[in-house]
């Protein structure tokens, strides 16, 4: 796996987290909510998992954004980070 996988693993994961927290939902709510064990919402958090477009739809519905939005702030981070280069395209 490349350097630029890892960052949009840990990308995703920890904006997933900020939604489920801005949301006040626990993992345990949002595995509820995507029908998935809350160790998978864990795992998707920490960068060690990457969830489907089909699954990053369904944790979507149950973070009450767009899918379009969050991508649009995944995107965001992944420009900001250091280490991917972006900022010179």
């Amino acid at each position: 796996m490349n350097n630029q996988s890892i960052i949009i693993k840990q990308i995703i994961g920890k904006t997933v987290k900020a939604l489920r927290v801005k949301r006040d939902l626990s993992q345990e709510d949002l595995a509820g909510l995507c029908e998935v064990d809350r160790s998978y919402i864990s795992m998707i958090e920490v960068g060690r998992n990457e969830p489907s477009v089909s699954k990053i739809f369904e944790l979507c519905d149950g973070l009450k954004i767009k899918p379009s939005d969050f991508f649009r702030i995944v995107e965001i981070e992944y420009e900001k980070h250091p280490n991917t280069g972006s900022e010179n395209d």
